[in-house]
Order: C-alpha cells, then sequence, then structure tokens
C-alpha cells in the first residue's frame, strides 16, 4: 500500500464534481486538493538499531531479510486510520521502527522473539497493515528500540481437508492470495471485511475480524479451528477438534489478542466450496426503525442471507447522491442490501423466505442494481476518506454493537455525542451510520464522521473519538464491534471487562511475555 494513504495508487481518483459542490455548499471547501510529499523526502526520526542487535537478527533470518533503509521503515510505520494519515502527513520528522524483519517460518519467529525478549528490543507483529486503532504502531514502551516483524514470508497453503472442510493457512497470506490458493481447490474462506485486499490472516485472527458475508459464513473467530502461536516462552499448538470439553478454550486467548500475547504463524479455518451462484436483492425502507426491525425479523427467523446490511436515512441519501433513481423508481428512507450464495435451489429458497419476512416488515423492493453496485465499490470506500482528507475534509469511521432492544438507544447517543463534540469545536458534521453485521440478539453499528477539518485535525478528532467511546460505554454498547482495541480503544478495556478482567489479562501476558517487549502500548491496559 502507499505510505501515506489506504491502498494502491491506482486506486485513487479526485472527487467529483457533484461532491465537491456538496464540501462547498456545506462546510465552504474549494475541494482543490493539496499536494502530498514524495516518500523519498519524508524524514525519519534515525533508526536505534545497533550493530550488535542488528547482527542478532540477521544471524536468525539473513541479511536479505532485514532492513533499515528509510523507505521500508516508512511503510511499516503504522497502520491506516485517520490519526495514522493526518500524522504522516504533518511536517515532521516520521516515527518509524528501527528495523523491519522477514522471517521465513514459525522456527525464525520463536527464535527472533527469543531474542528480542533477551536483549530488550519492542516486537510490532506486521501482517497488511490495515490496522485503523494504532494496532501496529511502532510503540517502544520502556525500550529503546523496535522493530516491525513482517510475516507476509508465511505465505503457503499447507493443508486442505475437503472431508472435513478445512484449510490451514500460513499467517502472512493477504485475503486475495488466500481465496486464489483455496480456489485452485473449489474452496472458498468467504471473509470479506472492507480491509480484504490488503489485509492478513494472521490479522483476521488476531483481531476478530468480522467480513461483511458474516451474516452467512460467521466471524473469522467463528471460522478458526486451530492456531500455532509463537510466543518468547515457546510455541502453542491449539484446536484439537471441531468442539472439545477440555476446560477453557485456550484459542480465544489468541484470537483477538493483537500480538501482545504471541505471534500467530498458522491458521486453520473452515472453508465451504465456492458458491454455484449469487443472488442479490436491495430493499427500501422507511425510517431506520422499521429497518432495524425487519433486519432483526429476518436473522430470529434464521434466514439471514449472506450479506445484509442497512443504511440509515444520512447515508442512503449520501451513497444514492448520484443514482437517485434505480429502476425508475425514487429511492427515500433507508436503503438495504441483501445477497444470498450457495446452490441455485438453496438461494431461491432462502431468497424467497427471506423477501417474504422484509416485505412483510415494511419492506419495499428495489431489484438488484443497488445490491450489485455494493458490491462493485464495498473496498472503496477508504479511497474517498483519503480524498476528502487531500482538500482539507475530516473523515473517519467508527464501530460498536449491542442488543436488538438497546439499539436506537446506542445510535441516538454516539451520534449525538459525536455531533456535541464537533459542533462545540465550531463545525458542523455530518454523521451517517448503517447496521453491518447481525445477530439473533444484536446487531453493530458503523458510524462515518464528516466535518471541517480544523488547524489542529488531530486534536480534533481525539475529542470527537473520546467523546463517542464514553459514550458507547454508558449506552452499553462494546467498545469495538470489529476494528479491535489497538492503542485506540485502550483507555476504555477496563470499562469493557472490569478490573478483575484487565488484572487476568496482565496476568496471561506476564507469564507469556515475561519481558513485555510484544506489540507495547496495544490491548492491555
Amino acid at each position: 500500500m502507499v505510505w501515506d494513504a489506504w491502498g494502491v495508487a491506482a486506486g485513487h481518483q479526485p472527487l467529483s464534481a457533484q461532491i465537491r459542490g456538496l464540501l462547498a455548499q456545506v462546510f465552504g471547501i474549494s475541494g482543490e486538493p493539496v499536494a502530498r510529499r514524495d516518500e523519498n523526502d519524508v524524514p525519519l526520526i534515525p533508526t536505534t538499531l545497533t550493530d550488535a542487535h542488528r547482527a542478532g537478527l540477521a544471524t536468525i533470518v539473513g541479511d536479505e531479510h532485514l532492513t533499515t533503509a528509510d523507505l521500508d521503515r516508512l511503510r511499516h510505520a503504522g497502520g491506516k486510520s485517520t490519526p495514522d494519515l493526518l500524522r504522516r502527513r504533518a511536517n515532521t520528522p516520521q516515527d518509524a521502527p528501527d528495523a523491519v524483519v522477514f522471517p521465513a517460518d514459525h522456527a525464525q519467529v520463536i527464535a527472533l522473539l527469543e531474542y528480542c525478549a533477551e536483549h530488550g528490543v519492542a516486537v510490532v507483529p506486521f501482517g497488511g497493515g490495515t490496522s485503523v486503532v494504532g494496532g501496529v504502531d511502532p510503540v517502544r514502551g520502556q525500550f529503546g528500540t523496535v522493530i516491525a516483524l513482517d510475516l507476509r514470508r508465511l505465505d503457503t497453503l499447507t493443508a486442505v481437508d475437503p472431508a472435513s472442510g478445512t484449510a490451514t493457512l500460513g499467517a502472512g497470506l493477504t485475503g486475495p492470495q488466500a481465496e486464489e490458493l483455496l480456489g485452485a481447490h473449489g474452496l472458498s474462506l468467504g471473509h470479506f471485511p472492507q480491509s480484504f485486499e490488503f489485509a492478513s490472516i494472521g490479522g483476521f485472527a488476531a483481531t476478530r475480524s468480522s467480513g461483511q458475508a458474516s451474516a452467512g459464513y460467521g466471524r473469522f473467530d467463528d471460522m478458526v479451528e486451530r492456531l500455532v502461536i509463537a510466543t518468547p516462552q515457546g510455541t502453542l499448538d491449539l484446536g484439537r477438534a471441531p468442539a472439545s470439553a477440555a476446560g477453557p478454550d485456550l484459542r480465544e486467548l489468541f484470537v483477538g489478542s493483537e500480538g501482545t500475547l504471541g505471534i500467530i504463524t498458522s491458521v486453520t479455518v473452515r472453508v465451504h466450496p465456492v458458491p454455484e451462484t449469487v443472488g442479490y436483492q436491495a430493499w427500501s425502507f422507511p425510517d431506520f426503525a422499521t429497518g432495524a426491525a425487519a433486519l432483526r425479523g429476518v436473522v430470529q427467523a434464521g434466514a439471514a442471507p449472506t450479506v445484509m446490511r442497512l443504511s440509515d436515512e444520512a447515508e442512503t441519501g449520501l451513497n444514492l447522491a448520484r443514482s437517485a433513481d434505480v429502476g425508475g423508481n425514487p429511492v427515500s428512507g433507508c436503503l438495504a442490501i441483501t445477497t444470498f450464495e450457495g446452490s441455485r435451489a438453496h438461494v431461491a429458497a432462502r431468497s424467497a423466505e427471506a423477501s417474504a419476512l422484509l416485505a412483510a416488515a415494511g419492506g419495499t423492493a428495489l431489484g438488484e442494481t443497488p445490491a450489485r453496485q455494493w458490491e462493485h465499490g464495498r473496498f472503496a470506500a477508504p479511497y474517498m476518506r483519503d480524498a476528502l482528507l487531500d482538500v482539507g475534509v475530516l473523515c473517519e469511521t467508527l464501530e460498536t454493537a449491542t442488543s436488538w432492544a438497546n439499539l436506537a438507544n446506542l445510535k441516538v447517543k454516539v451520534t449525538g455525542a459525536l455531533m456535541d463534540a464537533l459542533g462545540a469545536q465550531g463545525t458542523p458534521a455530518l454523521v451517517m451510520c448503517h447496521i453491518s453485521h447481525t445477530y439473533p440478539t444484536g446487531a453493530s453499528l458503523y458510524f462515518t464522521v464528516v466535518a471541517k477539518q480544523l488547524d489542529d485535525p488531530l486534536a480534533q478528532w481525539r475529542i470527537a473519538k473520546s467523546a463517542a467511546s464514553d459514550a458507547m460505554v454508558a449506552a452499553g454498547g462494546t467498545i469495538t464491534h470489529h476494528h479491535a482495541v489497538g492503542a485506540d480503544h485502550r483507555p476504555w478495556m477496563g470499562a469493557e471487562i472490569g478490573d478483575l478482567g484487565v488484572r487476568v489479562l496482565r496476568a496471561v501476558k506476564r507469564e507469556l511475555d515475561p519481558t513485555g517487549v510484544l506489540n507495547p502500548g496495544k490491548l492491555v491496559p
């Protein structure tokens, strides 16, 4: 990915005339982008890696798989949140890991962790670099040196078990690489988060990723059958059977551990045959409450599609601004997207059942077009965020989840907190929301916030983010549904799991990582 924005250079497009006009009308912004620096001209804080440490690390991975080059360090300087990108675009020397190492296998990861624990070198595991919560920022903590441990060479499909419906994947495989390797066997993982094109298998597991098709296939943690984890104290190989009563499931310590307890090197996952067909259907609901109730009815009836999501009025209006007519009928209210995957008979039956429920709950069928349009552009939203940042517009996302009974309350409280926090700083804000994932007992809420950048946009967003996070906790929501904790949500972990829960996490970390070299400043309060 490019160093100061999301994705690849080819994905970045200028804002349309319509969007520029909207920005001028709402925020008084011209829409003219500010020139960004060339990555070769970015000053970095000098590396602190000593010759002795370089020699020790190179002994493990080889000289050709260790680098202190500025360009390599810059490309491992953190994730892709709006604060990450704002810091990267500032005219100050950039912080970055002191070196980047590329181990070839599990044995080399173990050796690296043992070396770093013995010599006091902090280690930040690095997969795709797509974290939006500060999860891969090069935090040194108490240590004078920090390295990025890039897992890209752990990129093989090591086993396929068609009878059991499982496959074992290297942690460094990206989403597209995994799908290509599985596709050669007629299989698919079916995990498609917005970060799919760049994020890694190990990252999916370490952050409890939830893909856009989770209504049909489950979250990534639902798919995990077995994990191999490297720690400074040795190897853990967890998961012998689909289910077990052999005490607490220790896999749960590492799914979501964000590299603070160990580094996942191999993941055995549940897979399924490549779907024979995909069905598409979009719906309009008169308001968000009606649409949410309809989605609840579908999932509680056991008729959930593979994908099911609902945009509120603000998000619907903005997303459909360039296509006000769908099939000749004006779109109003709230847009819902459903897709169905499987055999032709399964898709037909499930689509008919879900459609009957949605129609009975007040939905108006809009045909396939909006659903296909959403699928076509579902990985492109971060590019729009970056184009807005280029013209002086603050744009960021955040997410939470709660029970169906509390959903409306949580949405109101978080929306109000964001608008109040930004409004108090003297700028109007647009807050949009959609239900991104559904469960029988509740759903997630995914917010997008747009406002004019002030002189210090980092401080501006920090105030708004803090207010929203406080509102989530006070209103009974989780601090994060699928973005993970990282550094950004860490201050709220105590409220999420309680003081005793914090002590449990700290105790586990002391046992597995007694010197504290693994991903300092993340997850564990």
